[in-house]
């Protein structure tokens, strides 16, 4: 009996002392996190680098925390220092990041940490001694594993960028360059489809007349941000294509691959889109691809490019009924609104200025956050001025009305707030100014605008 309760006795303080110990460590951990925590927030790195690295050593799975400000502490002390030193800050960087993946899985989307680490690595190549075969094998093999999460728009340009490189050393044929072009571009357009539609819902609940909230705000704002980095990214690939996909390459590889591809609607789509884009619609190969694609994988994208086919040999009326079975076709919001843009661009090319402004104004009501059409409809009221009034100053009231309509593109689209001033500027400058005005007698009464537009404008009181 007597050895029983000595057992038992030796059991309750065991555990009673574990429990304290456990409590005791727990709590010194939760000191070093809120340590870290604050002079990580007051942006003093230096001071948080000892507690987060040994929070991190004795438990990483304690706080997420840990990876949140440890690699903001990481990035501080890469920055400031130079050789051996940097390159152990890098390693214990993307060791943070291993670890994060460990602890964190559900919080750590695995394209967007593995091309964070393959962006880190080209940052610092130079002290890593990485070539471009290596980093471009790296953004490949994270593009691969999630390509959801990889949409970084700055590690999309550098993996397009290390392409080209490499296609330029030799190391990639050109079929491989155009397709990885054509993965990035696809990526992109899909991520600005995302941002395009939710900013959609804020810039329609604004022109509704309801009051965004702060939270609105603060969303319309970083989707407007994600645009502007996407469109900046989005020219600077173009730009690094540059005249490697001119006519003279895509012709023979394309002629080459044809017979190879003639049901692949996927290759279709992509060597129409190609040789469209660069204008080698004059080849006889690219009415030849139009039609394999259009017998493959017939849809709203065959129509529009059966159309441009009709359009080159001059039969307009039978253009214009392919341009709308494409449009009719269409089912996907976004898409529908890109091609309407599409439709109109046309139309306002061939002097159609009132079937192209009827498919500009499809284009705003299903994605009204992209204020273009606002400046191609614009250009139309500027460029009809000398034909829609009935003396001298009321054609040049049109100008006003052109204005007006640009300032519109600058107030739902945050990418083209420049553009669109610049626009309205122009138009503005060309309509009758205040000495005008005063000799007219007019001010502040309304000019009915004829022919095509059909609107009233104001004159400016003065």
């Amino acid at each position: 009996m007597k050895t029983r309760i000595t057992f038992l006795t030796f059991l309750f303080t065991f555990l009673i002392t574990g429990i304290n110990g456990i409590n005791a460590q727990n709590e010194e951990q939760m000191a070093k996190l809120s340590i870290m925590t604050e002079y990580a927030k007051a942006k003093n790195y230096e001071a948080a680098y000892t507690p987060f690295k040994e929070l991190w050593a004795e438990n990483p799975k304690f706080n997420r925390a840990i990876y949140v400000y440890g690699e903001k502490i990481l990035d501080y002390k890469i920055d400031k220092s130079t050789g051996d030193e940097k390159t152990g800050f890098i390693n214990d960087l993307m060791k943070l990041w291993d670890d994060r993946a460990i602890h964190f899985a559900s919080k750590t989307p695995k394209g967007d940490y593995a091309s964070k680490a393959c962006q880190l690595m080209f940052d610092n190549k130079s002290v890593l001694g990485k070539s471009d075969q290596e980093l471009y094998d790296c953004f490949d093999a994270a593009y691969n594993l999630d390509k959801d999460t990889f949409k970084n728009p700055k590690s999309l340009y550098t993996y397009f960028y290390l392409m080209v490189k490499l296609y330029d050393a030799g190391k990639k044929p050109a079929k491989d360059l155009f397709n990885k072009y054509d993965d990035v571009v696809e990526k992109i357009d899909d991520e600005v489809q995302f941002a395009s539609e939710k900013l959609n819902k804020l810039v329609e609940k604004e022109e509704a007349g309801t009051p965004l909230t702060s939270k609105d705000q603060k969303y319309k704002k970083y989707y407007g941000q994600v645009l502007n980095a996407y469109g900046q990214i989005s020219g600077s690939i173009d730009s690094q294509l540059g005249g490697r996909a001119n006519c003279e390459n895509l012709i023979p590889l394309y002629s080459k691959d044809f017979d190879a591809h003639t049901t692949d609607g996927i290759w279709l789509r992509r060597a129409v889109s190609r040789m469209y884009n660069k204008e080698c619609t004059d080849n006889p190969l690219y009415e030849k691809l139009v039609k394999a694609y259009d017998a493959a994988a017939p849809s709203a994208d065959t129509k529009y490019f059966v159309a441009t086919i009709l359009l080159k040999n001059g039969k307009t009326s039978e253009a214009e009924s392919y341009l709308k079975q494409s449009y009719d076709l269409e089912t996907d919001t976004f898409k529908k609104g890109k091609l309407a843009n599409r439709i109109g661009l046309i139309l306002k090319k061939k002097g159609r200025y009132g079937q192209a402004r009827n498919y500009f104004r499809d284009a705003l009501k299903l994605n009204p956050s992209n204020g273009r059409p606002h400046l191609s409809i614009a250009a139309m009221y500027a460029s009809s001025a000398n034909s829609c009034g009935d003396t001298n100053f009321n054609k040049r009231a049109v100008y006003w009305y052109a204005a007006q309509e640009a300032r519109k593109a600058s107030r739902v689209d945050p990418t083209l707030k420049k553009a669109a001033a610049q626009s309205a500027a122009s138009y503005a400058a060309k309509a009758p100014q205040k000495s005008e005005i005063f000799t007219a007698g007019n001010s502040g009464q309304s000019i009915k605008i004829g022919c095509w537009i059909g609107g009233t404008v104001t004159v400016p009181s003065i």
